[in-house]
């Protein structure tokens, strides 16, 4: 083979050397590109829905029960807030420990029916501590008289689910009179003597105030 032959086929090889380097280093530098990519796009996912679930957490978090005497309300079972949920509303207060002497009212009064059929109402439920301030020669007068008990528990009912951002003002009730709430936060007090113990408990049909005194309509 000639000496210019031979140079030939050394810069042939040379070539075809430098152009698998070129394209190996290509190949390399692609997939580098593309490995980056599919971790960008699986992190962005992973980072949205760390985000909405934080944004759930917290809206979930707004809408639960406040109060000191939400401590006395059942861990679990139908008299819990999870149980009373389930139920509508005379059914739930019927299995709350703290409700028992309104239930009695309400029953004594035949509005079972009526408050569980009911959609999105708002009820102020008088603990029976708030019952027993109520003097019992009183108390037993007004559980014996239906038509004036009726006034009285409906007094206690709104005709809309009221969340705790809208509570505070004037509103009216299935009795036909106005109440007045007052307050903000987690502190409010309904016609300026009955504090909300515990807030914003969900039922079925209604959202519930448990409050600490019996609210009489004026008229």
């Amino acid at each position: 083979m000639s000496v210019s032959t031979r140079r030939q086929t050394l810069t042939a090889l040379f070539a075809a050397g430098a152009l698998a380097l070129t394209l190996g280093a290509c190949s390399s530098s692609g997939s580098d590109n593309s490995g980056s990519a599919a971790s960008s796009s699986a992190s962005a996912p992973m980072a949205g829905g760390s985000s909405s679930a934080a944004m759930a957490s917290g809206s979930a978090t707004g809408d639960q029960p406040f109060g000191a005497a939400c401590a006395a309300v059942p861990k679990d079972g139908a008299g819990s807030f999870s149980g009373m949920a389930q139920d509508p509303v005379a059914t739930a207060a019927s299995n709350n420990p703290l409700l028992s002497t309104l239930v009695t009212a309400v029953k004594q009064a035949g509005l079972v029916d009526t408050l569980n059929s009911a959609q999105n109402i708002t009820v102020f439920a008088p603990t029976n501590d708030a019952f027993a301030k109520v003097p019992k020669a009183d108390l037993d007068a007004l559980l014996a008289d239906k038509a004036k008990l009726t006034k009285v528990l409906t007094y206690h009912v709104t005709p809309e689910r009221l969340a705790p951002t809208a509570l505070a003002g004037s509103h009216k009730t299935l009795e036909g009179s106005n109440l007045t709430v007052t307050g903000s936060g987690q502190d409010f007090t309904v016609n300026g003597n009955s504090k909300v113990l515990c807030g914003n408990v969900q039922t079925a049909n209604a959202t519930v105030y448990i409050v600490d005194t019996v609210l009489m309509p004026t008229s």
